[in-house]
């Protein structure tokens, strides 16, 4: 009985977090009326949990979180709300990564050149260094396309998360996807809502080191940018898992602050 309400506390505790991280994901314009978060169930890592069909700055209460299958990506009970079309880009990656707890998907604008371009997303900064050195890996759905599916560049089926979960084997936790937007996963939404958020940025700042090698220095796209090393990466990369949660913390001073989030959770 004891261990029943301790679950109960945890996920109360979880879904409170879930709500605060979907207000800062839209704080920060990670996402807008589209995009979501979700995390994997504390106690059941057979479940997922994610809101139903609406904006996340309008998620307001525990009750407006659907719990999921993992292996199919199907409400784990009967429930009135509509889901999100693209939830099988959470349940593919909690099938295939057991030790990933939440996913960031966004369509953040700064981040799509980079998914239909052939320039890669390099970290520019240590606050990115969790992006791969090397560039982060880019999912094109249309390599995965069947001949019945409706080519609306939607993760909506199964085959479809599965081939993009793939993109997160060995350390990555970034992928762009083309002519979409990207997804990011960590080992709590703490971490996930700070790389989606420094995700965006790092793009940013790269954009505009790009326009200054071509527009002052007159360089090529490809030189007069001196990226993070892997070795610089690893080690920064540390510092942010050290340091995640004071981010995190003025964030949700920050949302609690602004009249349009209420979080009852």
């Amino acid at each position: 009985m004891a261990s029943h309400g301790a679950d109960e506390a945890t996920l109360a505790s979880l879904s409170r977090t879930f709500i605060h991280g979907s207000h800062i994901l839209h704080h920060h314009g990670v996402v807008d009326a589209y995009g979501h978060l979700s995390f994997r169930h504390p106690s059941r890592p057979d479940i997922f949990l994610m809101s139903h069909n609406v904006a996340p700055a309008s998620i307001s209460s525990p009750e407006d979180l659907i719990a999921y299958r993992v292996k199919d990506a199907e409400p784990d009970q009967w429930t009135e709300g509509k889901g999100y079309a693209e939830r099988m880009i959470h349940s593919e990656i909690y099938r295939r990564h057991p030790h990933i707890q939440a996913v960031v998907h966004s369509h953040t604008d700064s981040v799509v050149p980079y998914t239909i371009s052939s320039v890669l997303l390099k970290p520019c900064y240590h606050m990115a260094a969790f992006i791969d050195p090397t560039g982060a890996p880019v999912y094109d759905i249309a390599d995965h396309f069947r001949n019945d599916d409706l080519p609306d560049m939607l993760v909506s089926k199964e085959h479809l998360g599965a081939a993009l979960a793939e993109l997160f084997d060995g350390t990555n936790v970034l992928a762009l996807m083309r002519g979409h937007g990207f997804t990011v996963v960590a080992e709590s939404m703490e971490l996930a809502v700070l790389r989606a958020v420094y995700t965006q940025k790092n793009a940013s700042i790269q954009t505009t080191a790009l326009q200054l090698a071509r527009d002052i220095l007159q360089t090529s796209t490809t030189s007069g940018i001196k990226y993070l090393s892997p070795r610089e990466c690893e080690a920064a990369n540390g510092r942010i898992l050290w340091s995640h949660k004071r981010p995190w913390e003025l964030w949700v001073r920050e949302v609690e602050a602004q009249p349009l989030y209420t979080n009852l959770a």
